[in-house]
This record gives structure tokens, sequence and C-alpha cells, in this order.
């Protein structure tokens, strides 16, 4: 599984967790949340992809911040529509759409998506888009109907690796964030470390 980490806010930790060579840094454009990002990112190696994570934001924003960053993805939090996500993909913007999961969803909701995204993301419905810091009941993925490979989100601690593991299921990437946190944006390295020597076991 691919390690991505979520809601990075500061660039000393930044530097302090490209060290680390995670796949995937997230970075949020949503004015709301407590790990909006404003400052400048450094370059980083060509082994990181840079995900930019916005919540409804206008097709402008998004291809401003995909210039300013150089992102590599971006990731639709909000209610993007099938027809948004595929104008970003017939510019070769990668997207990660993402479903907000609790024990009512249907994944007939994905169906319209299968062909104009290259990731989902499943992430726990909440008070928040996301960053709520709980998992939700991840046997509802054995319903899963699509070939897609997928980002598994929501609340994901040290605690939670192993049974991700005995779940058996293709998913292509975990993301964490709030559980590895010392405060909202500022990452405790030494507890990623053990999350991707957890990972690698």
């Amino acid at each position: 599984m691919k390690l991505k980490i979520c809601g990075m806010k500061y660039p000393i930790n930044i530097h302090e967790v490209t060290e680390l060579k995670p796949d995937y840094l997230g970075f949020i454009f949503y004015e709301k949340s407590p790990r909006y990002f404003t400052e400048k990112i450094q370059e980083l190696t060509s082994e990181i992809q840079k995900v930019g994570v916005f919540v409804n934001a206008s097709m402008h924003e998004i291809l401003s911040k995909m210039k300013e960053y150089n992102l590599q993805l971006v990731q639709l939090h909000g209610n993007e529509s099938p027809e948004f996500c595929e104008i970003l993909k017939i510019i070769n913007i990668k997207v990660i759409k993402v479903f907000s999961i609790d024990t009512e969803f249907d994944f007939q909701q994905i169906i319209p998506f299968e062909n104009v995204c290259d990731y989902f993301l499943f992430d726990t419905k909440g008070q928040h888009p996301g960053g709520n810091g709980t998992t939700f009941n991840w046997e509802i993925l054995k319903n899963y109907p699509s070939q897609k490979p997928f980002f598994l989100s929501g609340g994901i601690g040290l605690e939670e690796i192993s049974k991700i593991k005995q779940l058996n299921l293709p998913i292509y990437a975990i993301d964490v964030n709030s559980k590895f946190e010392l405060q909202p944006g500022l990452k405790n390295t030494q507890l990623l470390k053990q999350l991707q020597h957890e990972l690698s076991s």
C-alpha cells in the first residue's frame, strides 16, 4: 500500500516529512479547514507527488493552484459532478474523487465517475468535508463494485494498520492526517516513521 500524508501546512515540517519519502503529500486549499495551506512549497523529489485538496472550488481556482504549486493530482472533496471531473481529465489532470461513507452509502453513486477519475477515495462521513478523525465500518467496502484503485481515509492511526491488512481489499493507498499530528497541520515524524515500519512489515 502506498502512503499519502494529508493536511501539510508548515514549511519546516513539510521538509521533515519529505525526508520520509511518502508517496503523496496533500495540501488543503479549503479556507474553512484548520489545515488551509497558504505557504510556499519547496521543490520536492520526483518520488513524492503533490495533491491539492479542494471542496467545491471553481475550475479557475483549481487550475490556478495547480500552476502555482506544481501539483500532480487534484482531490475533489465536495459535490463535484462527473462532468467537472471529465473536464479535468481531458486536460490531463489526475483526479482523486472523494466519497464520504456512512452505513447508508450506495456504491451506485460511484459509477458515473468510473471513467472520469483516476482514483476514488473513501472517507468517513462527518461534520466536516474531511479531517473528522473517525473511521467508518470498512466491511462496507466488501461491496465495492469497481476495479479502480482507491485510497482509504478517515481516522487511520497506527492501531488501524493491522486491521486494514486483514481486510483483503484492493486498497491502493492509505491517507493519514489527524492521528499523526501534534496540532492541526503539524505532523509527528516519529509516529510517521512507525507507520512506515508497520506498512512495510
